[in-house]
């Protein structure tokens, strides 16, 4: 197996919705993005899988030198090699993927998180700069274009902690803001104990609200010029945008179950936003 067909294997395996927009790209732009994303499940699965946390770190601390082999060496690992093809082809810096590991790494040691700005420092390091990553590759020529993406980024964060409220709490962590919580008058103890009540739909609808208000942000700070060249974050962001839809349509059901679209449906929305330039999803969220 060639280090772009682990990479392949890798991202298809995961059913993930960022395939589905990987699938119109040209060929080296495709490749690259894909080894991008399975760059990201291998640190991410580090932290889901790994059940002692100092095993963890030395699995993360053995990524982050990868990276610099990535950039100035030969890296071991498959990803790192189908990676370092495409460093300097796409202008890509070390720093962003160092600081995805750093948000790997918040997960071993933080649980809960008191504030919006305390989880958006951590939404950052996790999608923000992944958005930065992603935009480079799929290729650019405002800068502005890397402030979409990377607020993008952070939209699609805020909807996965939305989606994994549950199956988060199961594993000790709750993203939803401390204060947040407080005002709604929901506890921890809610949360851990899957207490679906009048104040849980509160909160969600805020944290929803705040999802939609990212979404809106990205894509006003899109320039036109780029806008044909990031077609695949905005069909990501349809993807996304319409699984907050479905979310809040099942009224926030999130402690006990994992709310997904089908293939069919992605699928669907990658390819109508691939055609129509990201127009719908614009006045959608626009309302």
């Amino acid at each position: 197996m060639t280090p772009d067909e682990y990479c392949q294997q890798k991202a298809a395996r995961s059913g993930s919705s960022f395939y589905y927009a990987f699938l119109f790209l040209p060929p080296e732009r495709r490749r690259a993005i894909t080894a991008l994303y399975a760059f990201c499940r291998e640190v991410d699965d580090i932290v889901d899988e790994v059940g002692e946390a100092s095993v963890a770190r030395m699995k993360l601390a053995w990524w982050r030198d990868q990276v610099g082999l990535m950039f100035d060496g030969t890296p071991d690992h498959p990803v790192a090699i189908a990676l370092a093809g495409h460093v300097h082809t796409f202008g890509l810096r070390p720093e962003p993927f160092y600081a995805i590991i750093e948000g790997m790494e918040m997960d071993l040691d933080q649980f809960r998180y008191a504030d919006w700005p305390t989880l958006k420092e951590y939404c950052w390091r996790a999608a923000g700069v992944v958005g930065d990553l992603s935009a480079r590759i799929f290729g650019h020529t405002d800068p502005r274009t890397l402030e979409y993406a990377e607020t993008l980024g952070l939209a699609f964060q805020m909807t996965n902690i939305i989606r994994d409220v549950g199956d988060d709490a199961r594993r000790g962590r709750i993203y939803l803001p401390a204060d947040d919580m407080a005002h709604h008058g929901v506890t921890v103890d809610d949360i851990l104990d899957g207490r679906h009540t009048e104040n849980f739909q509160a909160l969600m609808r805020q944290q929803t609200e705040r999802a939609r208000g990212l979404y809106r942000d990205a894509l006003r700070a899109l320039p036109e010029v780029d806008r044909r060249a990031q077609r695949p974050g905005l069909m990501m962001a349809a993807i996304y945008a319409a699984l907050l839809d479905e979310i809040e349509r099942d009224g926030w059901h999130v402690l006990d179950q994992r709310i997904a679209l089908t293939p069919i449906r992605k699928f669907w929305l990658a390819w109508k936003t691939w055609v129509g330039g990201g127009q719908g999803l614009m006045h959608r969220l626009a309302k």
